[in-house]
């Protein structure tokens, strides 16, 4: 009898503030986000189902995850990954730097199915880094050399916030992902903040290329700020990698991403004047304002500056891409509003998706309940973000 394919959410992206003896890990992450913390909020408050640690590469993580497999807090799958009460998966992942051909730098996020095969990969990338505790440290080795590492591991490559302007593949490194990648095992493209699937299917090299959204959290309120959702037989490494791979029926089936508008990198931003710029009227990326070469190119901007194509086009097995509004991004929603709202409906995504505006309403009042879903409709005012600062919700 086939497989029962069920849905499930997923957010692969989410960064190690410090271990459990307070080393750091990733450096601009919080310091309250630590492994189990983000276990803990990702399944009790965010009803995220499998969840990505970006950082278990760096070996007091990965030791930190065998003992709590050990004391019994999680149980190893058969499928991969590892179960926390029956609540949530976790997969273990590596963010990783490399140098562009011609200059500027990307991450990539390499996911392993095991804790074994993670210190495997952990041992060879610690021969190429200067401090492999560390996350997202600059690799000595080629993208194409990170990528045939991962294949003969048999994990998840995927090309991390692709467009971002620091630190990404078409951001700021080439125009075309297979300057930097084989197309044939690459597992995913991931949107990041400030793009969509329309941006990215602006390209027609991406057509057959799965997208995800992911939130690369910094911080424990960032989980699932993007995240997608996934239908699989079982939340595991296995099945998420046959989704991302779209085999066997498996697949991804919505993304929920932030408003590109929302996102600190979206448009092109003057860092002298701090103003957010229409580069349609910039030549040699000047601020026309006052003359300065302090620009932060926009993902927007960068985007149609290479793609290939004028319009988007979607190909048969591309989902629907929902612009998704967090709640802490609605006004008037701060930490005690959601507080009440997750002490009655029980996680952040049971607000977003599954109450009523009517039985929000009883819990928090109707102005509140009405923008919750005006947000989910897109139909909130926005101001545009850039250069490193976050959009943001207008009263109205």
């Amino acid at each position: 009898m086939a497989d029962e394919l069920r849905e499930f959410f997923l957010d692969l992206h989410i960064h190690i503030g410090r271990t459990r003896d307070h080393r750091p890990v990733k450096i601009t992450a919080g310091r309250d986000l630590t492994f189990f913390e983000i276990i803990r909020e990702a399944g009790e408050r965010k009803g995220i189902e499998i969840i990505g640690i970006i950082d278990a590469v760096s070996p007091p993580v990965l030791d930190e995850i065998q003992d709590f497999v050990r004391d019994g807090v999680m149980r190893e799958l058969p499928g991969g990954g590892y179960d926390y009460e029956g609540k949530t998966t976790l997969l273990l992942g590596a963010e990783v730097e490399t140098s562009g051909p011609n200059g500027g730098a990307a991450h990539f996020g390499v996911w392993m199915r095991d804790i074994a095969t993670m210190r495997e990969f952990s041992d060879w990338l610690g021969e190429r880094v200067t401090n492999r505790v560390l996350s997202s440290q600059r690799a000595r080795c080629t993208s194409f050399e990170l990528q045939q590492k991962c294949t003969e591991l048999g994990g998840m490559f995927i090309i991390n916030h692709a467009f971002t302007p620091h630190k990404s593949v078409l951001g700021n490194c080439v125009s075309r992902i297979s300057e930097m990648v084989e197309l044939e095992h690459l597992t995913a493209l991931e949107l990041g903040l400030s793009s969509d699937s329309d941006l990215a299917d602006l390209f027609s090299e991406h057509e057959n290329v799965t997208f995800v959204s992911n939130s690369d959290a910094h911080s424990l309120a960032k989980i699932g700020r993007e995240y997608n959702r996934v239908r699989v037989a079982e939340p595991s490494f296995d099945e998420v990698k046959k989704a991302l791979l779209r085999q066997d029926g498996r697949a991804v089936t919505a993304n929920f991403g932030l408003e590109p508008k929302l996102g600190k990198y979206h448009r092109t931003f003057c860092a002298a004047c701090d103003e957010v710029l229409d580069t349609a009227s910039i030549e040699h990326l000047n601020c026309p304002a006052c003359g300065s070469k302090k620009i932060v190119r926009g993902v927007h901007d960068r985007i149609l500056s290479i793609a290939d194509r004028p319009e988007p086009v979607h190909p048969p097995h591309r989902p629907p891409y929902f612009y998704q509004i967090p709640l802490e991004f609605i006004p008037k929603v701060g930490k005690k509003t959601i507080d009440k709202l997750l002490n009655h409906f029980g996680t952040e995504m049971n607000v977003l998706h599954r109450a009523t505006e009517e039985q929000i309403a009883d819990v928090v009042g109707a102005k509140i309940a009405h923008d919750i879903a005006r947000a989910r409709r897109g139909e909130l005012p926005i101001s545009v973000g850039g250069g490193g600062i976050y959009g943001k919700i207008l009263n109205s």
